[in-house]
């Protein structure tokens, strides 16, 4: 409030814009469009790097394999990636999911093989005593010590991949938050940047408090 100027505006300044880009109804597409790409990124990050993860962890032999491939793609840059995708398969909203579910892929496995290297061979074994079915283990002993790290690697994920999607949007897209904040930057518009990134905290901090740690209260009950 104080230190009011162009480039460092008050909160009034950016409640103001923000209601003028809801009340517009371009926020609220945008947002969906953008929203819309991180929950499609996230599912395919999550089904791929937990099934990876999984075979990681259960398989010495796999591990050895793709532990040097894992390692590179931990450490390419985000950018990169986004690049190379857009090149090798166009300004497309799969190749938007795509980039962002690869730079998002390399820690959920850290996180689920992490996992899968901890759970208890003991209960595995009393399972296969009863003579359980194998979806059954999966399901009732196999899956339920997984859970913390499949819930750490939720949540980072849905920290990441927002972050990611918002700079395959300012690179390859013509909509979305990322077009949007592209916009706002070259006309030096910092109110409405700010606006869009309280709307998006909003958003992802309601995500977590409504939805993730009741779910993940409700999931690791049984620890109690």
């Amino acid at each position: 409030m104080a230190l009011h100027d162009r480039i460092l505006p008050s909160p009034v300044a950016v409640l103001r814009r923000l209601l003028v880009e809801a009340s517009s109804g371009e926020m609220e597409i945008q947002v969906a469009i953008t929203l819309a790409r991180v929950a499609a990124s996230f599912v395919v990050a999550m089904l791929a790097g937990t099934a990876i993860g999984i075979v990681m962890g259960a398989r010495r032999r796999w591990d050895l394999l793709l532990d040097a491939p894992l390692l590179i793609a931990l450490n390419m840059p985000a950018l990169v990636i986004i690049i190379l995708v857009f090149v090798w398969t166009g300004l497309n909203e799969f190749a938007v999911v795509l980039a962002v579910a690869l730079n998002k892929i390399p820690s959920v496995v850290v996180s689920v093989r992490e996992g899968a290297r901890a759970v208890d061979s003991e209960l595995l074994q009393v399972a296969r005593s009863f003579a359980l079915s194998r979806r059954t283990t999966f399901l009732r002993v196999y899956l339920p010590q997984l859970t913390p790290y499949l819930m750490a690697a939720t949540r980072n994920g849905i920290a990441i991949i927002w972050k990611i999607v918002l700079v395959a949007e300012l690179i390859g897209c013509s909509s979305g938050v990322g077009f949007k904040l592209g916009g706002f930057f070259q006309f030096f518009d910092i109110a409405s940047v700010l606006a869009y990134t309280a709307v998006f905290v909003g958003l992802f901090a309601l995500i977590e408090g409504a939805l993730l740690r009741p779910l993940e209260r409700r999931l690791t009950g049984w620890r109690l």
